[in-house]
């Protein structure tokens, strides 16, 4: 075992009791329909003595490949426990005006989305209700959160209309510490994008910022073990675009340099400075059309 994979194990280890990372699903194809810009397709995905997790994909209405590239979509937080997964497909009032869906479908991109805990089909229960029992019973809220996701992606990658070896992942807030999560775990993720926060955690800390984050973010005994730059090593050297607002408390600009400053390091001793980019926008948490722009040539450049 090389130390990159042992340093998976050790991060993976942090995110408390969960199932094998090989534990076996089942899909349930709940409707299927078709809209103006893409058709979709809703799903539950169960795992053995779990609650099931709803989902939505998009798919193109004329895909050019019978394999598509795809992504896994991350949902976003801001406090809309209603919203979830429709994100994908609605929007948010912090993202460019289009819906990604939309993007994602014309770019031919087969896109999947997942309602976490507390959020969509799954709002029973508050975040901080659930956060507090699976503390007692030795889970981890996020750690359950990322288990979800690692799911999904085994999903994507076994449908017949999705290329396994061009999966991507992509999120904004919260959607996009997961992103950057997944790639760190996952290396058949073939291209990290993740949006407004990229958060160096001892800067939020020396800032006094963390309650900008809400409780889902926190893992015990994280930062005995991990930075946010060891953690993000681990997607080196596959593409990785960061985005973030200049102006933005979640991510203090000293973090975003020291971050952006020990990977372009980590990606120049691998042979591959062009996979790695920080872009950079005069907006707090938000984001803009240019770099709406930015990531979806970014992710055409790798997946295509």
């Amino acid at each position: 075992m090389n130390s990159i994979s042992k340093e998976r194990l050790q991060l993976y280890s942090l995110l408390g009791k969960l199932p094998p990372r090989d534990q076996a699903f089942s899909i349930r194809t709940r409707r299927e329909e078709d809209g103006p810009h893409y058709r979709t397709e809703r799903i539950e995905l169960t795992i053995p003595n779990r609650p099931p997790i709803p989902g939505v994909l998009t798919l193109p209405h004329q895909p050019t490949e019978v394999r598509s590239p795809a992504l896994l979509y991350n949902h976003s937080h801001g406090g809309d426990y209603s919203l979830g997964k429709e994100e994908l497909l609605q929007g948010r009032e912090y993202l460019f005006t289009i819906p990604p869906a939309i993007d994602l479908a014309r770019r031919g991109y087969v896109t999947l989305a997942i309602d976490h805990h507390c959020f969509g089909e799954r709002s029973q229960t508050t975040e901080s209700a659930l956060f507090k029992e699976m503390l007692w019973k030795g889970e981890v809220l996020w750690g359950a959160m990322v288990y979800d996701s690692l799911k999904a992606l085994d999903y994507l990658s076994t449908r017949s209309d999705v290329d396994p070896d061009r999966i991507g992942t992509v999120g904004m807030s919260m959607g996009s510490t997961m992103a950057w999560w997944l790639g760190a775990l996952e290396p058949k993720i073939s291209v990290v994008v993740d949006i407004c926060c990229l958060t160096d955690f001892h800067t939020l800390i020396e800032e006094q910022n963390l309650d900008l984050h809400g409780v889902y973010y926190y893992v015990p005994r994280l930062l005995e073990e991990f930075t946010t730059t060891k953690i993000n090593q681990l997607i080196a050297p596959r593409p990785h675009l960061a985005i973030a607002g200049i102006r933005d408390p979640l991510t203090p600009t000293r973090g975003l340099d020291r971050i952006e400053s020990e990977l372009k390091e980590t990606y120049k001793k691998l042979g591959s400075e062009d996979k790695f980019q920080l872009l950079r926008y005069d907006v707090e948490h938000q984001e803009t059309s240019e770099a709406r722009t930015a990531w979806l040539d970014f992710i055409d450049r790798w997946l295509k």
